[in-house]
């Protein structure tokens, strides 16, 4: 796996004008790229006013767009091969995430991922398999990628907000259940939110909820659970 490629992105610092007490690393669907997801910073950063926000590129340009950045490639591949992709990117973004904690010198348990698609995707693989449990999880319209191999490799538990709009054409509204019950069978915590006639995207109410849950996360009123 190339684990070495380095990721770069756009930065908001925090609106208090001070050091980052947490981070939250926005990682963007497929074809999109950084500068996609940034756009949610000012919608959460008068919650999050100790908070900066990251949001990498992907590694790899887009199969299918000329401009956007994807994850990993899914198109004319079977699951092996698409798990194949996932963990080559998992171990790119996992040094990411590695370096982003000690460049804005904050513990693993103040930083958040939040994903939207393919993005979600790979938060809810890489988390879940750190040592040491991130704040939290935020992952619209996306699914949990090999379920069946997460049980033997899971290392740590933080909590999940999964928000899927029930017209979603790209991911299935179903995946959403998919990776709770996978996720809850682990004792992860999961909380799961229905948003009636989205189609694949992010609304204001999912927003809201999205950065309500990180202000808790973030703010050490959660935990990770144990086991």
């Amino acid at each position: 796996m190339n684990s070495s490629v380095d990721l770069d992105g756009p930065v908001v610092a925090p609106v208090s004008g001070g050091a980052p007490q947490q981070l939250v690393v926005l990682l963007h669907g497929y074809g999109a790229d950084g500068n996609d997801l940034i756009e949610l910073a000012p919608h959460w950063a008068r919650l999050l006013p100790d908070a900066a926000f990251i949001s990498p590129h992907a590694p790899f340009p887009c199969e299918a767009s000329p401009y956007g950045r994807q994850w990993f490639g899914f198109e004319g591949r079977d699951n092996a091969a698409i798990y194949a992709g996932v963990q080559e990117a998992a171990g790119i973004l996992d040094r990411f995430l590695d370096i982003a904690l000690a460049h804005f010198a904050v513990p693993a348990e103040r930083m958040a991922l939040v994903g939207f698609s393919q993005g979600t995707m790979m938060a809810l693989h890489v988390a879940p398999r750190r040592d040491k449990a991130v704040g939290g999880i935020v992952g619209y319209s996306g699914r949990l990628i090999g379920p069946e191999q997460l049980a033997a490799e899971i290392r740590s538990r933080p909590p999940v907000l999964l928000i899927h709009g029930d017209a979603d054409p790209v991911v299935p509204f179903a995946s959403m259940a998919a990776a709770a019950a996978t996720l809850t069978a682990l004792k992860v915590p999961v909380t799961t939110e229905r948003r009636p006639g989205l189609p694949h995207a992010i609304d204001p109410d999912g927003l809201a909820k999205g950065g309500a849950f990180l202000a808790r996360v973030l703010s050490g009123q959660a935990a990770a659970a144990k086991g």
